[in-house]
């Protein structure tokens, strides 16, 4: 039988619990870095798909400071489901891997394999660790996991419940073949799963130096203490949050099967003392089309917004404590809880972005000094072709074209950061490493001007992207992406962010695309991208004027709207506040 051990507590100091709480954490970090630094996967290395962390042999959230919060905060879940399926069979030197969001991988979806390295010390097992991150290629019907239309889920790539690939320090060949197998580029993702892996390794080496260093017994004391201190801290945070019922809605376009119906997620969020309640009972049901979301997905995106909510400073110290004073329902064959075999691929774009947004409406009702409005809604797409400069196919994808995040109060939106489902945790990749990569070359990619929800505090800028097909004809399939016709919520006052738009121009042509569909790209287009900012927070018209001067002069913000919408009056040539009128302008109910 595998021993797990249980937490003594010997006495403690304040420096020892802080010493061993951030020497977790940047082990986290440096596992990230390793992964940077060794991936090949433009996802993975450059734009930071990737999600790592530290839990507990019982499935206890210890250290998640870095990634994805849809990739990691229901890995309690994943861990708890590993320890029963393998009882007996865990052994240092094993690591599994598991992409299933069903199968006791309570994974979001199939392109994020999960590596789980168990870490035992003097024999016992005391901690788990994760690397998660989102492959180039997973097989199935269409390349990266984003196809609109599969039958299910199993047209969506290869399906890996918790399997044991290494084996006490040995790889299992034949598995690991099996799996590289079923993908389209096997080479490149046995670099990639080589890279995480690693990343596993050093953490065991790392937490092993940790343990040497205080005894067995002190860190898990100081453990037990942070998840104790954060539940504390949590608790009382959410004392300070009136109690009562907040609700609020948000849709995705449609679900990539029946065209042009929005699908919703609703939320119920109580709050009762110190506890509180994120119920999704009112959403719609599990769809045909490939946006709906697993529990465990939706967990991971509604505590991440709930916590947007919570103190700041208790950002670097969020653990299962966090969790314990949060509780997430989902009732079974909703879009928030979809039961196999139906289809996930879009999960962590379209009703991920929705769960969140519902809840950071929601909350902003409760909390208006922390209200938090929608980021731009996710603008990626997959085309599949042929390199001309080496004769090798090639996936493209990226987060290069989103918007901008949406305004919190007190704060303009972050400016060019990517889908609220990473909360900036993935970033763009830059202009040269795209070129270098795919055939495609960069015609435009800016700020646009009044592309964004207004409010006293706005959300940050929308994106015109615009790039020329240079490579072989190919398809497109634009999963990963909404917001045509939905728009991200504004909060308290704040405008909505506004709907996108792409575009392929062919022959002088622009032909209009829209999300969730799957269609041919010829040599020569040129895609065009029209990606919002984010929703606004508070009234428009009580900005700073010399703020709204400052977006005119960095041409955020036409002189037109600022008169428009934010009541400041800005003479057009000299770029001057006319005081006077913009007082009058205001003054008017």
């Amino acid at each position: 039988m595998t021993k797990i051990s249980k937490i003594s507590k010997p006495k403690i100091d304040a420096t020892t619990v802080a010493t061993v709480w951030h020497s977790m954490q940047t082990i986290c970090w440096e596992m990230r870095h390793l992964v940077d630094r060794t991936a090949q996967n433009y996802l993975i290395g450059q734009l930071h798909d990737l999600s790592v962390g530290i839990w507990g042999a019982d499935g206890a959230t210890i250290a998640v400071p870095v990634g994805l919060p849809v990739q990691f905060l229901g890995t309690t879940f994943a861990v708890q489901d590993l320890v029963k399926k393998f009882e007996g069979n865990i052994h240092p030197g094993d690591v599994f891997l598991t992409n299933d969001p069903y199968h006791g991988g309570h994974n979001c979806h199939l392109p994020d394999w999960g590596f789980f390295r168990p870490i035992f010390y003097k024999g016992e097992l005391l901690f788990f660790t994760l690397c998660r991150g989102h492959q180039m290629d997973t097989g199935g019907s269409f390349p990266g996991g984003y196809f609109p239309n599969g039958y299910d889920i199993h047209a969506e790539g290869i399906c890996i419940p918790p399997t044991k690939v290494w084996d006490r320090g040995r790889e299992r060949t034949d598995v690991v073949d099996l799996i590289l197998n079923n993908v389209r580029f096997p080479d490149g993702v046995r670099i990639d799963l080589q890279a995480m892996i690693g990343a596993t390794v050093m953490c065991e080496k790392r937490l092993t130096a940790l343990l040497d260093a205080y005894g067995k017994g002190t860190v898990l004391a100081c453990v037990d203490e942070m998840l104790k201190r954060t539940e504390r801290a949590v608790r009382e945070e959410i004392r300070k949050i009136p109690d009562g019922v907040y609700k609020a809605e948000a849709a995705t376009d449609d679900d990539g099967t029946v065209l042009d119906e929005q699908v919703w997620v609703r939320v119920e969020i109580t709050v009762k003392g110190d506890e509180m309640t994120l119920d999704f009972s009112e959403s719609d049901g599990q769809r045909k089309g490939f946006i709906n979301s697993v529990y465990a997905a939706t967990y991971g995106n509604a505590i991440a917004a709930a916590i947007l909510y919570l103190d700041p400073a208790l950002a670097d110290y969020h653990n299962q404590g966090t969790m314990s004073a949060i509780k997430v329902v989902a009732p079974s064959g909703s879009v928030t809880n979809c039961q196999y075999p139906h289809t996930v691929g879009a999960s962590p774009v379209n009703v991920g972005n929705q769960i969140m947004e519902s809840v950071v409406e929601a909350l902003s009702k409760a909390v208006p000094h922390r209200a938090v409005a929608a980021w731009g809604k996710h603008r990626g797409d997959y085309v599949f072709a042929v390199d001309p400069r080496n004769g090798e196919r090639y996936v493209r994808t990226s987060f290069d074209y989103d918007g901008s995040g949406g305004a919190a109060w007190g704060f303009d939106g972050y400016q060019g950061s990517s889908s609220f489902t990473a909360l900036g945790a993935a970033h763009r990749g830059n202009v040269e490493e795209m070129e270098v990569r795919i055939p495609w070359r960069m015609l435009k990619y800016e700020f646009v001007a009044d592309f964004t929800g207004a409010g006293r505090w706005r959300g940050g800028p929308g994106i015109h992207w615009e790039a020329v097909n240079e490579g072989s004809a190919g398809q497109m399939a634009t999963g990963s992406s909404d917001g045509d016709e939905v728009m991200g919520c504004g909060v308290v006052g704040g405008l909505p962010s506004p709907v996108c738009r792409t575009y392929l121009r062919r022959d002088g042509e622009d032909i209009r695309v829209k999300p969730h569909r799957l269609v041919p790209v010829h040599e020569g287009d040129i895609l065009i991208k029209h990606s919002s900012g984010g929703g606004g927070a508070g009234n428009p018209a009580e900005r700073d004027p010399a703020m709204v001067l400052e977006d005119v002069e960095n041409e955020l913000v036409s002189v037109q709207a600022a008169r428009d919408v934010y009541k400041v009056v800005i003479d057009a040539r000299t770029l001057q506040i006319d005081q006077a009128a913009t007082a009058a302008l205001r003054s008017r109910k």
